[in-house]
């Protein structure tokens, strides 16, 4: 093994390290608020749903923005702007940082609910992203 290819072993060891730390801190804080079941099948079904979301009517769901496939790039609905992988898998900095993951529930549950996630809706879909 050449040196470049050792560090990026460790860089991708350290990011999946990380992220594990991140989603536990995550599903410990999920379980502190009352969630005893944890259910990926249940995030999937949520991440497809579609909600009317606030008063023009128009329907949202997660797959708007980023897509059904998380493996692959989303794109916003309104600015275009792209969107990385939510899938762990092709993603490992994807859920590296609580305060990203907090923030960005909070902003998107708003915007496609209309509403905040619960726990219990947090920890599902968290689940499900983290799986693929």
């Amino acid at each position: 093994m050449n040196k470049k290819t050792v560090v990026t072993c460790i860089y991708l060891f350290i990011s999946q390290m990380t992220s594990a730390n991140s989603v536990d801190e995550m599903f410990n804080s999920y379980q502190k608020a009352g969630v005893s079941t944890i259910k990926s099948n249940a995030g999937k079904n949520l991440w497809d749903k579609s909600f009317t979301a606030n008063t023009s009517n128009d329907t949202r769901s997660c797959t708007n923005c980023h897509g059904s496939d998380i493996t692959k790039a989303g794109e916003h609905a309104r600015t275009g702007k792209r969107i990385e992988p939510m899938a762990a898998s092709v993603n490992p900095k994807r859920f590296t940082d609580v305060k990203k993951i907090k923030e960005w529930f909070f902003r998107n549950c708003k915007w496609t609910l209309g509403r905040e996630c619960s726990a219990q809706e947090q920890a599902d879909i968290l689940s499900y992203l983290n799986s693929q």
